[in-house]
């Protein structure tokens, strides 16, 4: 068995730009009233024509560039998302005709808001049984499609967008790159984060994810960590799942990561779901706030209630 690393990531957003003051002509809300309970400034939001799978492969094409891979260098494709609108051809079909892949496995993965981290551990596992080598994994969500835009309380949280990493195995006789994954849910809390009906609509307990992450997550954090071999302390970086900036913030001083630089990206992007950590990941790579071989901690939760997490090193 050998172990994974994350060779590269790529990001992508549409290009348009939906501010508070905007919303605040949409609906009855302020940039004051949304700054103040979420810390949301802007969000991307994609259009009509920009489908669920095209936001992936941008991203996914940017990290394969980075990495310097060719698409018919991959031989599974992992697409964690939950705004999937058809059933077959999946997400992660979709990217790799977009690409011109030969024919990788292809995978979704719905596990909303912690999809990323799940799909990345399926990657991590899928290499250390030598069922593939050079693994893409995306997380791309649309959830603008899946939103009431009458509804103040979730409207202003959303945004659109995807981020990518390339997984490949680790060289023989070096450290793997990707730490064993801590993972669960938390059955009797499922209808905490939905997106049902037909159409389909985002809706959530704000109040009980709000008490459920600031409470109990914090202890899952350290176990990832500790599953890693390493302290709170040791961490370069936290990236947790961009929700809201009241749970971001409090969340990495209660993990105890006194020394990491905290991903604040929910401040630009908005909660982008299956995307915001790989997002906001490629983003501290892209800045510099990051350096190559630091450790970093994965961190999702959302939907079903369910969650994730794992210690990386930075590629």
């Amino acid at each position: 068995m050998s172990g994974s690393r994350i060779t590269a990531l790529g990001h992508y957003q549409p290009a348009r730009v939906l501010t508070n003051e905007d919303l605040a002509s949409m609906v009855d809300t302020s940039d004051a009233w949304i700054t103040s309970r979420v810390g949301i400034r802007t969000r991307h939001i994609a259009g009509s024509d920009e489908p669920v799978d095209e936001l992936a492969a941008h991203a996914a094409a940017k990290a394969l560039a980075a990495a310097g891979r060719t698409p018919d260098e991959i031989d599974l494709v992992l697409v964690a998302t939950s705004t999937a609108i058809d059933r077959s051809p999946n997400m992660a079909a979709r990217v790799a005709a977009r690409l011109g892949m030969p024919g990788p496995a292809v995978m979704d993965v719905n596990v909303v808001c912690a999809g990323f981290t799940h799909a990345l551990a399926t990657a991590d596992h899928a290499v250390r049984a030598d069922g593939a080598h050079r693994v893409l994994v995306v997380g791309a969500d649309k959830m603008s499609d899946v939103t009431d835009w009458t509804d103040r309380t979730t409207c202003v949280l959303v945004g659109d967008g995807a981020g990518a990493a390339v997984v490949e195995a680790a060289a023989p006789g070096t450290e793997s790159g990707i730490g064993p994954v801590l993972w669960g849910s938390v059955p009797e809390m499922g209808n905490a984060v939905r997106i049902e009906g037909t159409p389909p609509r985002f809706a959530q307990e704000g109040q009980s994810v709000y008490r459920w992450a600031t409470t109990r997550l914090p202890a899952f954090a350290r176990r990832a960590c500790e599953k890693a071999g390493l302290t709170p302390a040791d961490l370069a970086a936290v990236v947790l799942h961009q929700a809201n900036l009241r749970i971001v913030e409090p969340l990495a001083r209660r993990i105890g990561a006194v020394n990491a630089v905290v991903a604040r990206d929910v401040v630009d992007s908005g909660n982008t779901s299956a995307a915001s950590i790989p997002l906001a990941f490629s983003k501290l790579v892209e800045q510099g706030a990051v350096s190559a071989g630091d450790p970093v901690l994965l961190f999702g939760f959302g939907g079903n209630l369910s969650y994730a997490g794992q210690v990386v090193r930075c590629p």
